[in-house]
């Protein structure tokens, strides 16, 4: 199934995991809007953040969980010693700080990653991950048979939408 996203003037079609059209709304509106289910957003398309510090983010730092009453902020240091952690623990806080970069459009992350906990959950997440070098061309630009990686950012500069292969990963609330 085709999705026509609109942000504003502009507008991407997704097949599957790719792009298909990139353009002006009205034009990709009037050649594929009968066949795509539309979303539309209001604010400025772009391929996303690319996250060059995810390997300190992720696997260097815990994400608490808000039930645990440790705060929302990641731990660090002697608050990250004193918490005893496991492997299980630190997959449950990579997939916690992928959610938060997610929420900021990021669609590609830095690696590698050491620990086998988090390199599992970014796996998993579906992210693009970049060890050493510079972008490859798919998280730098949009571009039409491109994986289908973008977010979609307001004017306030929060994050609306982010997709990843063409399935939304986050929408903001």
């Amino acid at each position: 199934m085709l999705t026509l996203h609109r942000a504003r003037a502009d507008a991407v079609v997704i097949d599957g995991d790719r792009i298909a059209a990139l353009g002006p709304y009205d034009e990709l509106d009037a050649a594929f809007g009968d066949r795509a289910r539309l979303r539309s957003w209001d604010g400025v398309l772009t391929p996303g953040r690319h996250e060059p510090d995810a390997p300190a983010l992720l696997g260097a730092a815990y994400w608490p969980d808000p039930r645990e009453g440790l705060g929302s902020d990641p731990l660090t240091g002697e608050d990250l010693a004193a918490l005893g952690m496991t492997e299980v623990r630190w997959g449950a806080s990579a997939r916690r700080g992928l959610q938060r970069l997610l929420a900021t459009g990021t669609t590609s992350l830095a690696g590698p990653f050491e620990r086998a906990a988090v390199r599992t959950a970014v796996e998993r997440s579906g992210l693009c991950v970049v060890s050493g070098g510079p972008l490859p061309e798919s998280p730098r630009a949009l571009a039409v048979s491109g994986r289908a990686d973008f977010a979609v950012y307001g004017d306030d500069g929060n994050c609306l939408v982010t997709c990843i292969a063409g399935r939304m990963v986050h929408r903001a609330r």
